[in-house]
């Protein structure tokens, strides 16, 4: 069906239609919460698992599914989660009360990981070594573009066909992206001798879901009660108990030899400062832009899609620089920027207007489109291609919990900023004078782009190697 030649580019339509599917239904969803609820009848902490369970889920069994992948074949892994995740979204269209919608969600997520965890890894595959920021320049596009239309789509499915069809909807392209994977990724499929590290993949898995959990639900409930806590560092001890596991078997889930390359374990720290300092941007800014600049939602919304335009616009130009000049220098370029938007909005007052906004967001979309591909190719170019599924999943999770993690030390950082001015703890920000507000917000985001810079530390230290 196809030509060496044009095969990279069949293969980047398959991949990118897993890539958009789950990015898209990661965040389409959250626009129907108010008409589920009422739907269900139900209160909005429990319906809000509608979304965390999808989350939640991708995070903690991305490794596991890379590692999967690695040993019985890409392909093989991430078609079996594409048809997971559409025959999932039917469930999801069917789900008679909330307590199945959840589950199935969780089914979902399940596919979704399948699928995120061997996108990159069949990308990479598929193009030259010479190619590989061009191709995940391309990714990068197209997850910015799905989580862009995501709320956009999603409005317009539910106020035309109800909020069931925005799992409907999956079905039909879940097919057709199916049956182009079937003819157009290369068949890996394979079969080594070596068992998978069920006790691994629980251990890291159980881990990962207690830290998260602990850092999401402490937001409603208070990081004081007895339940976070012990959820927290149990999460902890369950991940010093997966490192001595990893180190006394002879087939580990995850090498741990893979972070004495300094490449590799230099490029997740930087990937988990830009993943939390960004988020303080997409959390903060549009509740400054509603409750300060009295915005409506409409106006937010449409002001919240400039990052999300500039990220896939740059990058494919980081792809393509990358590709020339080597990871390092572009990664950095990106970083500068991405402080420097930060710095920009920390600008912001009470008498700023939508034009002001749009300059100063557009630099954080342009510097994060710039490091994440340049920043992912340097991670992933440092490990041996056959464990790209496992290294690809090690560092969509530290970036997802580098995003939890935002969000909960932004709203921290704020209301700590509110308090010390107006000596009181307003559990509604709105209620909080608006001096309070702007001056807290100020302080909070010219944080966040010190915590952003001091990322240019692990990635200047490290060093450009020949593609992999």
């Amino acid at each position: 069906m196809t030509t060496d030649s044009n095969r990279k580019w069949w293969a980047l339509a398959a991949i990118g239609s897993g890539t958009f599917m789950s990015t898209i239904d990661g965040s389409i969803v959250n626009i129907a919460l108010s008409t589920i609820q009422e739907t269900y009848n139900a209160s909005l902490g429990d319906v809000e698992w509608v979304v965390l369970s999808y989350l939640l889920g991708i995070v903690c069994l991305l490794p596991s599914m890379g590692r999967l992948g690695d040993m019985i074949g890409r392909r093989r892994v991430y078609m079996g989660g594409f048809i997971l995740f559409t025959a999932a979204s039917a469930l999801c269209g069917f789900a008679w009360d909330l307590p199945a919608l959840i589950g199935f969600r969780v089914l979902q997520a399940i596919g979704a990981a399948m699928v995120q965890a061997m996108g990159i890894a069949l990308l990479v595959q598929a193009f030259p070594a010479s190619e590989r920021g061009r191709a995940l320049g391309y990714n990068g596009t197209i997850i910015a573009t799905g989580v862009a239309a995501g709320p956009v789509l999603g409005g317009l499915i539910i106020a035309t066909l109800g909020w069931r069809s925005i799992f409907y909807v999956n079905i039909p392209f879940g097919i057709l992206a199916l049956i182009l994977s079937y003819y157009v990724l290369a068949d890996d499929s394979k079969r080594i001798q070596q068992r998978f590290d069920y006790i691994g993949a629980a251990l890291l898995g159980g881990s990962l879901v207690s830290i998260l959990y602990s850092l999401t639900e402490g937001q409603h409930t208070g990081f004081g009660t007895p339940l976070t806590l012990g959820m927290f560092f149990g999460g902890f001890i369950g991940l010093a108990l997966f490192i001595w596991w990893e180190r006394r078997i002879d087939y580990p889930m995850l090498n741990l030899q893979f972070f004495s390359n300094h490449n590799f374990s230099l490029g997740l720290v930087a990937a988990s400062l830009q993943a939390l300092t960004l988020q303080f941007n997409f959390v903060l800014l549009p509740f400054f832009m509603q409750k300060v600049l009295n915005f409506d939602t409409g106006k937010t919304g449409l002001l919240m899609v400039v990052s999300p335009i500039a990220i896939s616009i740059f990058s494919m130009v980081s792809g393509r620089l990358t590709d020339r000049f080597g990871p390092r220098w572009i990664a950095t370029a990106g970083i500068f920027f991405l402080g420097l938007g930060l710095y920009r909005v920390s600008g912001l007052t009470a008498e700023s207007d939508v034009w002001d906004i749009v300059f100063r967001v557009f630099f954080i979309g342009t510097g994060f489109g710039l490091f994440n591909s340049a920043n992912t190719s340097s991670v992933l170019g440092n490990v041996p291609r056959e464990h790209g599924g496992i290294a690809n999943g090690v560092l969509s999770v530290v970036r997802s919990t580098g995003q939890i993690a935002g969000v909960t030390l932004g709203a921290f950082i704020w209301s700590t900023q509110i308090f010390a001015q107006t000596g009181q703890a307003y559990t509604d920000f709105g209620a909080a004078p608006q001096a309070a507000l702007v001056s807290g917000f100020q302080t909070t985001m010219f944080i966040a782009a010190c915590l952003c810079w001091l990322a240019l530390i692990p990635t200047l230290i490290r060093r450009d190697t020949t593609p992999a």
